[in-house]
């Protein structure tokens, strides 16, 4: 054993587990979470209906969660670079479980949106298991090991979506498939005690409540006023007022990061071109990837003899024709370090961003037959893919080590973040469009969010060049912790 210091004091370190088994255990977290998040998509409109609400409050089910997540992912990043990221991995398990487990057997739509807000630590799962990683291995062998957990969620993501639609046209009871997801994340809580290292570096200071606070509140009253636009009146004092709130909010919480000793997020580090453009671009990469799942899912399911456009698809012919995409987007993934190897990751993330715009442009002008739908399924599942396995390597390369937890958890936060606010801006433009007559959304509100997620994406591909990148040196190891063993 190798005694260490730490800012706060030596510590002897053990022996870590093998590389293998250890990163093992943290792709089955990921496997676990594409499922989760994943596979609740193909379900939304029987969930609906069970729940007796509309295809606009049905974009809320997913929105809380991710409106939870905005505030869980850098709270946990932060207490994960202060008092072990491996601890904070273990409470945000536990959380998801009793969510996902509340989601499984509610009855009403308030539980099932109390469950999906339990739900919030999820997100954070994929910062802390990466601030483990890049504490243990070198770059080289990071970077492997960040691609592979992204590649782990896409995969997760593809077998959810598709076993949930399975399992649903096969059981028949909603209940029942909503338990799968629940028994999985039960499962992950005992399991992330074993064999997982807790991470050798500490940041040192506190958490900044105060910013932790006036972020939560700013975010809660924008997604309030976002969400009271869904009949399309934009300038009504119900959602003007939630809105200014949260811009003087924001306001507030800026000049007191700004002052702070240990700020929840060092805005001064995201103003250079080193990490500002990655930051803005995954808050519109959020937009997109987020934001065009539950309109998707409903498109799908719409009856054409009522409504002009759809195809009337049961849960599980919505997995089938989503299948494409996840194959690519698991292509991506896996695939991001040696495309990055070749192309270098600025370039790698703009070509990804301007293969998610061609999808969504395809969508706005041919969707007619099922056959338009899985082929742009198919480009956007590929971009997806390797935006998710890029981004998050170019982002905690421009951070500090000690600071990796929060580094990744802002990119997922304010990825997140996007998602969040594109639930209700795109359940807006769906309001907007709803004809008096069938009371569902116009063909034309589905254009509008997919053109939206088409500029979004070009807008990503275009600060993504803009950026400048610097590849990360490799950083002295602590002694006793060159790598996971």
């Amino acid at each position: 054993m190798t005694p260490t210091t730490t800012p706060r004091g030596p510590v002897t370190e053990r022996p870590a587990p093998a590389v293998t088994a250890v990163v093992g255990l943290l792709v089955l977290f990921e496997l676990t979470s594409g499922f989760v998040q994943a596979g609740i998509a193909p379900l939304l409109p029987d969930l609906a209906a069970h729940l007796g609400v509309d295809a606009v409050d049905t974009n809320w089910i997913v929105s809380v969660q991710l409106l939870a997540a905005a505030v869980c992912v850098p709270l946990f990043g932060r207490l994960g670079d202060l008092h072990g990221h491996r601890r904070m991995l273990r409470i945000a398990l536990a959380l998801t479980a009793t969510g996902t487990l509340l989601v499984a057997l509610a009855d009403t739509y308030q539980l099932v949106l109390a469950g999906r807000l339990l739900q919030g630590p999820l997100a954070a799962l994929l910062p802390l298991e990466i601030a483990l990683v890049r504490d243990r291995l070198p770059v080289a062998g990071a970077r492997r090991a960040i691609a592979l957990l992204v590649g782990s969620l896409a995969l997760g993501s593809l077998v959810g979506g598709v076993a949930m639609g399975l399992l649903h046209s096969a059981a028949g009871d909603l209940r029942q498939v909503l338990l799968v997801p629940a028994v999985l994340a039960l499962i992950c809580v005992p399991v992330s005690f074993v064999a997982v290292p807790e991470s050798t570096r500490r940041a040192s200071g506190r958490v900044d409540w105060p910013g932790v606070t006036l972020l939560s509140t700013a975010v809660l009253a924008l997604l309030g006023g976002v969400g009271a636009a869904k009949n399309g009146a934009l300038s009504s004092l119900a959602v003007l007022g939630p809105v200014l709130l949260g811009a003087v909010l924001l306001t507030a919480w800026a000049l007191v990061e700004l002052r702070a000793a240990e700020p929840l997020v060092d805005l001064r580090a995201l103003a250079g071109r080193d990490a500002a453009p990655f930051y803005l671009g995954a808050f519109l990469f959020g937009i997109f990837y987020f934001g065009s799942q539950a309109p998707n899912a409903t498109f799908f399911a719409a009856d054409p003899a009522a409504t002009g456009y759809g195809f009337g698809m049961s849960a599980l012919a919505i997995s089938l024709v989503s299948l494409p995409g996840y194959l690519t987007a698991v292509l991506g993934s896996f695939a991001t370090a040696a495309v990055a190897r070749r192309l270098g990751y600025r370039p790698t993330l703009v070509t990804a961003f301007l293969l998610v715009a061609a999808a969504f442009l395809q969508y706005a002008v041919f969707h007619e037959e099922v056959w338009h739908m899985a082929a742009g399924s198919s480009l956007l599942g590929l971009g997806i893919g390797l935006a998710l396995g890029a981004m998050p390597t170019v982002i905690v390369e421009a951070s500090d080590l000690s600071r990796t937890g929060i580094a990744a958890a802002l990119y997922n936060n304010i990825k997140t973040l996007g998602g969040a606010v594109a639930g209700g801006v795109f359940a807006s433009l769906l309001g907007a469009f709803t004809s008096p007559a069938t009371g569902h959304p116009g063909e034309n509100g589905y254009r509008a969010v997919w053109l939206a997620g088409a500029l979004c994406a070009l807008l990503a591909a275009g600060l993504s060049a803009l950026a400048r990148r610097r590849e990360a040196p490799e950083p002295p190891q602590p002694a006793g912790a060159s790598a996971m063993r």
